[in-house]
């Protein structure tokens, strides 16, 4: 087992981002690390920052947290939760009865928390900026905007709304705007940046505690508001209403609105048409997948961040490899960095082949053919059924074919299979599905944009 915890938990952490969506990684996990560990039971202990974070992280990500701490040492045989606050103090029942037998504490000094950084009056994680933001010819036109924003706000392209698939650098261009702001304004602008996850908590609360004067507060007297993953909110009829209202007098008073979402508005389908609609009158972006150039950008400026050595060949097979997001970028780079910082391996061809296999297997093991016909479904918002029997309508062959196209590519399925278990046709008919899939995301980016979007819904309701 290593000295120096904190290079197992940021990698530990680079797997698991790669698992969650974003803004749930920052919320629950980015103020985590690992404070101990019982030699005697071989059991990690986990600090989180208080009770709520505890638990939820304990009932949600257990199960994601353990396999990556066995896949980086297989000698762990158990995680359990603590508070940890940032006096270094650790507040757990489980943690003072271990620590009189024989619990090997973490050096403080060498364990310092991820991100007490974060500016507790907005939100926003410092590490994020426009310098540290590659830009590419996925991310231009989001970027030119962003920039344009920053420079007169509130004034042009309110409400910005940017769009993209899961891991493409959404969060951190929103993040930048705001540290962007609160740098050349000098703090004397108000920015705000949160999810609709954690406004629907705020709503829920206010609700609950007869305290929704608080809320409007917190969040119409703010300059820059900036929702994050804000598809979320559809269908929560009191939190949609509450944001419309808020929605309106931000606008109405010239305040900046800075939305991201995982599609535009038009294709959230619990979305209601009013909310719809402002989302619509402003400026639109969307952020695609990054090509070959630009990812090896993004790891070689990863590298340079963190001031390490990793040779270009190297860099350039992930590059090559990984094309599924920049989130799975960052995983593979981090296990590559803690084999080689660590562990001291050498990465020639076939660990780093044994790495990316790993990191392609984490996301996909366990999918099943509910998850991937559940997910295109969703996304064409079609029913199971309609799938299942012989309507030929294009609005139904298209999804039908996508997820022939997946179950073989997912999960490896025959093509007689694939055709049994959709209405029960002959496996030609598969066949023939996932060649014109595969041919059409070869010859249509947009097309490629919405399977990797579907990719990204199926491997988060694994």
């Amino acid at each position: 087992m290593m000295n120096n915890y904190n290079e197992l938990w940021k990698a530990v952490l680079g797997e698991v981002e790669v698992q969650i969506s974003r803004p749930n990684f920052l919320t629950w996990l980015k103020q985590s690390q690992i404070v101990g560990k019982d030699e005697k039971e071989n059991t990690i202990f986990v600090g989180l920052p208080n009770n709520f974070a505890r638990e939820w992280v304990k009932n949600k990500y257990h199960k994601i947290i353990f396999g990556s701490l066995r896949n980086f040492d297989n000698s762990i045989k158990g995680v359990e939760y603590v508070i940890f606050n940032p006096a270094g103090t650790v507040f757990s029942p489980i943690l003072e009865k271990k620590s009189k037998t024989g619990l090997a504490s973490a050096n403080k000094a060498s364990l310092p928390l991820l991100e007490l950084k974060i500016d507790p009056k907005t939100n926003l994680n410092p590490r994020y900026t426009f310098e540290s933001f590659v830009v590419g010819s996925s991310n231009e036109l989001a970027h030119a905007a962003a920039m344009a924003i920053v420079k007169d706000i509130g004034q042009k392209y309110n409400p910005f709304f940017v769009y993209g698939g899961v891991g493409l650098g959404k969060t951190h261009l929103l993040q930048a705007m705001g540290n962007e702001i609160k740098k050349s304004y000098q703090n004397k602008i108000n920015v705000f940046y949160t999810t609709s996850e954690k406004f629907v908590s705020d709503v829920v609360w206010a609700i609950r505690n007869k305290q929704m004067d608080d809320i409007k507060k917190k969040y119409r007297n703010v300059d820059v508001l900036i929702i994050d993953d804000i598809q979320f909110i559809g269908g929560k009829e009191r939190s949609e209403e509450e944001f419309f209202h808020t929605f309106n007098v931000l606008y109405e008073n010239n305040k900046q609105i800075v939305i991201s979402s995982d599609r535009p508005p038009g294709a959230i389908p619990t979305l209601t048409e009013r909310l719809r609609s402002r989302f619509e009158g402003g400026m639109i972006a969307d952020i695609t997948y990054p090509d070959y150039e630009m990812r090896l950008a993004i790891l070689k400026n990863k590298v340079q961040e963190r001031s390490i050595f990793i040779e270009d060949k190297i860099l350039e097979q992930v590059a090559f490899k990984v094309q599924k997001n920049i989130r799975e970028l960052e995983g593979v780079l981090n296990k590559i960095i803690f084999y080689q910082e660590y562990k001291k391996e050498k990465i020639d061809n076939q660990k780093l082949e044994e790495i990316i296999i790993e990191a392609s297997q984490t996301s996909s093991k366990n999918v099943t053919i509910n998850d991937i016909i559940k997910a295109v479904t969703d996304f064409y918002e079609v029913s199971p059924n309609e799938i299942a029997n012989r309507n030929r309508k294009q609005e139904i062959v298209e999804p039908r074919q996508i997820i022939m196209y997946l179950l073989r590519e997912i999960l490896k399925l025959s093509y007689p299979h694939i055709g049994e278990r959709l209405g029960k046709r002959d496996h030609t008919t598969a066949i023939h599905s996932c060649e014109k899939v595969a041919r059409d995301i070869n010859r249509n980016a947009a097309f490629n944009q919405k399977i990797m979007m579907i990719k990204e819904k199926i491997y988060k309701m694994s």
